[in-house]
């Protein structure tokens, strides 16, 4: 495979993949709304059936529907590349009356378009290319295309396992860092919640009979924030807190709601345990917690090589590409922690994911399509 003919080949069709986003960013797809991203999900595997693709659109009773998309040989002895992407965005419908789709000064505007609609434009004219081109891929493709993962994949994880399991290596399609820079590595997400009952009691006639919930919660908040470690990128924070009735009743009962992050599997069960052995300060309180880690650690034992390798292909296309991690996690958490080699990051250089000047760059979408139709083509 030439690289300058793959770029030649994305850099004609540049405008062209520049209005299909458009339409992907045209059709909102707030994550509750399944309505409309079911309608989505028919829309999408439309698009991909005709860039070549076999499509099952795989129905969720809670969420929005996902799509499964395969290309490439039908032998099935060797392992498959799986592309990961997901179509529901944080924006709430009407967001585009606020915030339309627009280009100016090199850059594309509109809700969605950075996390993650741009991606699946990259998908799709990827495919086309394989097929234009008469590109002849090593293994199978499976795209995943999920509806949920901007709430934490609650109906996909287990279908991203179990197709991550058979799978010879990942590429997440999430947004790259500032500059482009691919994501190797990325901190667990773990939500906890910390409920105290203590007793009520008149807070002036008879103060000593109760037990104060709020009183205990603010030692295990000192204790939890004592947890965090800065140096491994461990942290805890209690962010929200409830507690009590009124001024002059001893709280009977209190909550905190806890996130939690970590670099490394190892923190994480630190911070597991810690929780989970959580005893009462005050005499008589009781404590219960609830909760765990939603997303693994994406650590980067799990992605240097398949960067390397990523950032020789860039070479050839003359792309720079660098690495780094990110605090917030990915569908790419759960495939890296079950040992697939796994690599994030892969979107269209932008800014700005879920805020007003979420945007991409017009004049890296080429590079980019290049760059994941040459990783499909030589992985």
């Amino acid at each position: 495979m030439d690289a300058q003919q793959l770029l030649a080949y994305f850099n004609a069709r540049r405008d062209e993949m520049l209005d299909a986003i458009r339409q992907l960013v045209m059709q909102e797809t707030p994550s509750q709304d399944k309505p409309r991203l079911d309608a989505f999900a028919e829309f999408l595997a439309a698009r991909l059936r005709q860039a070549g693709a076999t499509v099952e659109v795989l129905p969720a009773a809670e969420r929005g529907n996902h799509l499964r998309a395969r290309v490439g040989p039908v032998d099935r002895s060797a392992p498959p590349a799986l592309v990961l992407c997901h179509y529901d965005t944080v924006w709430p419908v009407g967001s585009l009356a606020t915030h339309p789709f627009r280009v100016e000064q090199g850059k594309a505007y509109g809700p969605g378009i950075f996390d993650m609609q741009s991606s699946l434009a990259l998908v799709e004219y990827a495919l086309h290319a394989c097929r234009d081109l008469g590109i002849a891929l090593p293994r199978p493709v499976v795209v995943l295309i999920t509806s949920d993962e901007e709430v934490g994949s609650p109906t996909s994880r287990a279908l991203i396992e179990a197709e991550a399991r058979g799978a010879a290596y990942v590429l997440v399609m999430e947004s790259p860092l500032p500059g482009g820079v691919l994501k190797t590595s990325r901190k667990g997400v773990g939500s906890y919640q910390l409920d105290i009952r203590g007793r009520a009691a008149h807070a002036g006639v008879e103060p000593e009979k109760g037990i104060s919930a709020i009183q205990e919660l603010a030692h295990q908040i000192l204790y939890l924030h004592g947890l965090t470690d800065m140096a491994q990128g461990t942290t805890v924070n209690v962010g929200v807190v409830q507690g009590g009735t009124v001024s002059n009743v001893v709280a009977a009962q209190a909550t905190a709601k806890i996130d939690v992050r970590a670099w490394t599997q190892a923190e994480a069960e630190r911070i597991h345990q810690a929780l989970q052995g959580l005893q009462p300060v005050t005499p008589g309180a009781q404590l219960a917690v609830t909760g765990g880690w939603n997303r693994p650690p994406l650590e980067r034992r799990m992605t240097a090589d398949l960067f390397a390798r990523t950032q020789a292909i860039g070479r050839t296309l003359g792309l720079h590409l660098d690495e780094g991690g990110t605090g917030g996690g990915s569908d790419g958490n759960f495939t890296g922690a079950l040992g697939i080699p796994t690599l994030d990051g892969l979107g269209v250089p932008g800014h700005g994911a879920h805020a007003d000047h979420e945007h991409i760059e017009v004049d890296q979408i080429a590079g980019r399509a290049a760059l994941l139709t040459a990783l499909l083509a030589q992985f």
